[in-house]
């Protein structure tokens, strides 16, 4: 359908779906063009008619209205043929990320399909195909929904795979195929994906799984490309004529397409099947499921300096630099000598602070590694980067033995040099977390790909230890502490008795709670810049006495910043297993006189 629309004029941009009531008639043309090819099943043009993807256009609200439009209209178009055509009620993802790699919980994501396929069913559809999905867990919740709505109605459940035969979370066709028809799906197959030929190879994967399980396919018509501002799909509908016939000798039983496809390759799918030999006399085939060569259990290298010394139970001290605006380097590296020279056991590297250009953070830490002789912490958002991104940019860190990082979500572009830039991610930190502890750390990808060697990252996450709704900040601490998180860094903190309340809080609800804990220092430069934090930076409250101490303080105000800090440390002491220092306007000096106060 959506390949249709856009041949039609239909800018990608806009809703497919709400052209069943703005603009019936083009729908209905395509319907009717599918049929006169010899389709008999058609599909709703309903497969992003959830509230999550009609929200992006204003239109949340309206779920129960375009479905039904999506129903009546396709049932119009049949009827005017006076041909027996099943609809399909079409259900594609939500278009948000399920937890624990998204913030939208399971029951939210339930609530979402009820609402899709009850006016589906109310509409009355004579099947339901469950598309294009990505995640197998958000597959299975759609496939339960529609059994609990309907015991009887036939379900398809079909999932996209990428380029290595996997779903984009990892899943291999035959978990995909066996999980599925044991959640209530009739049938389940692959749709979208790459061309004919991919789809044959996964097509028997899941036949081998389930020798007598009923399958769908639906390929693209080849991988798309770009021509003349347009996408184009290269396979011809000859070529899906021949797959068709193989398709069916392998356990399709319906056998569609997707991407690129028109109505001229449903006719000559239609064709070649009309001639086709009965599956009983088809080839028999074997499917490899071999692990690869090598193995998971290669030898990790020892556990980072940094973490050796928090998990001998040692006070360390972490001290943030931001990266350069341009190439020069000198100032950083005397800065970070410094720190190494007053006794610092870590240097912080943030990524872009205030979503402003700077130097990456992966050759900053590098070249203090090299120069300085001194680990470093990598700051690693989430927000601005897709998994493919993600994962190259996690093996480039541990390539130049950066292995110490601190998972954070990050500063949104609309505050920095480039508010129009993009600001999408594909993982919260959570899921960040777990890719890593649970994924390149035994030695696998996200897509469960063996990438050889397990990495040895050591992972922190961001904690609040003031925070303004504690509950929510407890709620997200268990998540990052079971997704593998090894310690937490905190915002500045110039409240030590309330730090202390929040610490115990977490304990009590918690129970066991050993996750190691940096606290948030950030010395005081003079009044002004106490008065900024306090006034104007979120999360940041400074007591009034501290506040009156700097004021009076005058020209010796930063000797006064560096007392406070020092006291808030080793007041914050019993609490923490160490102190992360962020210096203010670079000045590392101040920072060099705190860490030497607290050695002593």
């Amino acid at each position: 359908m959506g390949t249709m629309l856009h041949q039609k004029g239909v800018s990608f941009d806009a809703c497919f779906d709400e052209l069943n009531i703005t603009n019936p008639s083009i729908v209905g043309e395509i319907h009717r063009d599918y049929i006169e090819a010899g389709s008999q099943i058609i599909q709703t043009n309903t497969f992003g008619a959830n509230c999550y993807k009609l929200a992006r256009f204003g239109l949340g609200n309206r779920v129960k209205e375009i479905n039904t439009a999506g129903v009546d209209l396709a049932r119009r178009v049949i009827q005017g043929t006076f041909k027996e055509i099943l609809i399909a009620g079409d259900i594609g993802p939500l278009g948000v990320r399920l937890a624990p790699y998204g913030r939208v919980q399971p029951e939210e994501a339930r609530l979402a399909f009820t609402e899709q396929i009850s006016a589906l069913l109310d509409a009355g559809v004579d099947l339901l195909l469950i598309e294009t999905m990505t995640d197998l867990q958000e597959t299975r919740l759609a496939v339960k929904v529609a059994r609990s709505l309907n015991q009887t109605i036939p379900i398809i459940a079909s999932m996209t795979f990428t380029r290595d035969d996997r779903t984009l979370l990892g899943d291999s066709p035959s978990i995909v195929a066996r999980t599925l028809i044991n959640e209530g799906a009739d049938l389940t197959g692959v749709n979208c994906s790459g061309g004919p030929q991919q789809i044959l190879r996964i097509l028997r994967q899941m036949h081998a799984a389930i020798p007598n399980g009923k399958f769908s396919v639906m390929p693209n018509a080849g991988w798309p490309e770009q021509v003349g501002g347009r996408i184009m799909y290269a396979a011809t509908p000859e070529y899906f004529g021949d797959y068709a016939v193989l398709f069916h000798q392998n356990g399709a039983r319906i056998i569609g397409g997707c991407c690129g496809t028109t109505p001229e390759h449903i006719s000559a799918m239609k064709k070649a099947l009309s001639k086709a030999v009965p599956l009983e006399s088809a080839e028999p085939f074997e499917v490899s499921e071999q692990e690869p060569e090598f193995s998971r259990k290669e030898e990790a290298l020892a556990p980072t300096k940094f973490g050796a010394k928090i998990s001998a139970g040692k006070f360390v001290t972490a001290v943030e630099m931001d990266p350069p605006r341009g190439l020069a380097t000198q100032k950083l590296i005397a800065g970070a000598s410094l720190l190494a020279e007053a006794g610092v056991d870590v240097i912080n590297v943030a990524d872009s602070p205030m979503a402003r250009m700077r130097m990456s953070p992966w050759a900053v830490c590098s070249l203090i590694q090299q120069k300085v002789g001194i680990e470093t912490v990598l700051h690693f958002p989430t927000r601005g980067r897709n998994l493919i991104r993600v994962q190259g940019d996690l093996l480039a860190a541990h390539a130049l033995d950066v292995r110490n990082v601190f998972v954070v979500m990050g500063d949104p572009t609309s505050i920095g040099d480039y508010p129009d830039a993009m600001d999408n991610y594909d993982l919260v930190p959570s899921g960040l977390i777990k890719l890593i502890k649970q994924g390149f750390n035994t030695g696998i990808d996200h897509s469960g790909a063996n990438i050889g060697q397990p990495t040895n990252f050591f992972v922190g996450c961001a904690l609040n230890l003031t925070p303004n709704s504690p509950a929510d900040e407890i709620k997200n601490l268990a998540r990052k502490i079971k997704a593998g998180a090894d310690f937490a860094l905190t915002q500045p903190v110039f409240q030590p008795e309330a730090a202390r309340e929040f610490i115990n809080r977490i304990k009590n609800e918690m129970g066991e709670f050993n996750l190691p804990i940096l606290g948030g220092v950030l010395p005081l430069a003079n009044t002004r810049h106490a008065n900024f934090l306090d006034q104007e930076v979120p999360g940041i409250i400074i007591p009034p006495s501290v506040l009156e101490r700097m004021r009076k303080a005058g020209e010796k105000s930063s000797e006064e910043g560096v007392k406070i800090a020092v006291e808030l440390i080793e007041e914050l002491r019993p609490l923490i297993n160490g102190a992360y220092i962020m210096p203010a306007f670079n000045r590392y000096d101040l920072v060099a006189e705190v860490v030497e106060a607290i050695k002593e």
